[in-house]
């Protein structure tokens, strides 16, 4: 069990105590195993207590990533980002070709998924990808461009 757990997280202690976590849990709840289900049991209650501490650490790493933003937000000052979203609308304005245009705002602005932008427009998903990846590529063009 704390093999399987060691090689899941790569980290001893906390492999330690999920092993000592399966246990303590079997005893508090009172879990009568049966001898031919044991071992298999006790291995999916680590797998599984292993793969909510991964589920974890990835919200806690999502989480960080989110404040570091929003610290990043706060310190860029409210021209810049009025100056930022003027240089993303011109560059809006400016995609080639115009389709890509109404993919962009009728994704973005609308909120429309691609299917429902392909059926309007009367096109395939898959011209609506590759306008849409086409039009970001302008536009980080555009923004590189401006930061410059």
């Amino acid at each position: 069990m704390y093999r399987l757990a060691s090689i899941l997280l790569h980290d001893d202690d906390e492999s330690k105590d999920i092993v000592h976590d399966v246990f303590a849990r079997l005893l508090v709840e009172q879990v009568e195993l049966r001898e031919d289900t044991a071992q298999s049991y006790l291995l999916l209650s680590v797998r599984n207590q292993c793969l909510n501490v991964i589920r974890n650490r990835k919200i806690h790493e999502q989480v960080h990533q989110y404040l570091l933003l929003a610290d990043e937000l706060e310190q860029t000052s409210l021209e810049e980002l009025e100056r930022e979203i003027e240089v993303l609308r011109a560059g809006i304005n400016d995609l080639f070709p115009p389709i890509c245009q109404e993919i962009i705002r009728l994704h973005f602005y609308e909120g429309l998924p691609f299917r429902e932008i392909a059926e309007r427009l009367g096109v395939s998903e898959t011209t609506i990808y590759k306008h849409m990846r086409n039009a970001l590529d302008q536009l980080r063009q555009t923004l590189k461009s401006a930061e410059q």
